[in-house]
């Protein structure tokens, strides 16, 4: 036997085997491409592995590739996935993390894309596009639980505070009071019956005085009526004394500025023929014949001659 050949053989099988190896790992000549972006969550990823299903509306569209924490905060977790080429995956797309049933093993679910949305692209500073995250329902539900445990107790602490040893003191001494008024009540019994009694009866007086005093204030309603309708009338009768003097006064200030010139004047003419009258008689009483013959005239006086021309 060739003890080389089947060295050789044996040589070149192995390195076909590992070169076959090697290239189904890498995918071969199939290689399938991806799409890869990153996701920040700020809540825990446990049970979230490597290769863990990255699904959209429930169809697996990736893998999870990297898990490690952001360097920047610790409290958050960085992800990324390799999406298969296609994934509708646009400005409006979050990724929540999700159980896949009882078995505590996670995965990540995509929504929130639109058919017409703009693609997401890496922004300034980071090497894939960023995905937005939302709380997912373990820690929406952990912080709801520890919102309403941090009111329960406050609430335990203020009911103990409430029923304090003081407290309880002054409730069974409050308790001991009111057992006292009602055994003095209970004592009283029939003091407070009479009481009651004579109340109900002056009540009953007080609806038959009422009854009563209907009429009467009836009547003082109408004479109340009555005195305003009187009022009234005098206050129109005052109104017609007004206009009468008002009209009154126009007249008397008419007749002064209109009558007592005429008067005037026919005063002065009087003293006038007055004046005449009395020259009249005068001269009547030297020279009576004046009345039938006239007057004659007077002879010029010494000096009163005109010469003739």
């Amino acid at each position: 036997m060739n003890y080389a050949l089947v060295g050789v053989f044996v040589i070149v099988l192995g390195g076909a085997l590992v070169a076959g190896v090697l290239w189904l790992a890498s995918g071969g000549a199939w290689q399938q491409k991806f799409e890869l972006y990153l996701a920040v969550m700020d809540e825990s990823v446990a049970g979230l592995n490597l290769n863990a299903p990255v699904k959209y509306s429930g169809v697996d569209v990736g893998r999870v590739r990297e898990i490690h924490l952001d360097k920047a905060n610790p409290e958050r977790v960085t992800l990324l996935f390799a999406l298969d080429p296609g994934t509708p995956v646009t400005e409006g797309t979050v990724a929540v993390l999700k159980i896949q049933g009882l078995t505590g093993i996670a995965y990540v679910e995509l929504s929130g894309s639109t058919y017409d949305g703009k693609r997401l692209l890496a922004t300034d500073g980071l090497p894939y596009p960023l995905i937005p995250t939302k709380p997912s329902l373990t820690a929406r539900l952990e912080n709801v639980l520890s919102t309403v445990l941090a009111k329960l107790d406050s609430t335990s602490s203020s009911i103990n505070a409430i029923l304090s040893d003081e407290n309880k003191a002054a409730f069974a001494s409050a308790l001991g009071d009111i057992a006292v008024v009602a055994r003095t009540i209970a004592a009283r019994k029939s003091t407070l019956d009479a009481g009651m009694a004579d109340a109900a009866r002056t009540f009953a007086s007080a609806a038959r005085a009422t009854e009563r005093a209907g009429p009467v204030i009836e009547r003082i309603g109408r004479s109340a009526d009555a005195l305003a309708k009187m009022g009234e009338e005098m206050a129109l009768a005052g109104a017609g004394a007004g206009r009468t003097v008002e009209a009154v006064g126009a007249d008397v200030t008419r007749f002064t500025g209109e009558t007592l010139p005429e008067l005037e004047r026919l005063l002065g003419e009087l003293s006038v023929l007055a004046v005449a009258l009395r020259r009249l008689s005068e001269q009547t009483e030297r020279d009576p014949r004046g009345l039938l013959f006239g007057r004659k005239p007077v002879p010029e006086g010494p000096g009163e001659t005109k010469p003739v021309p």
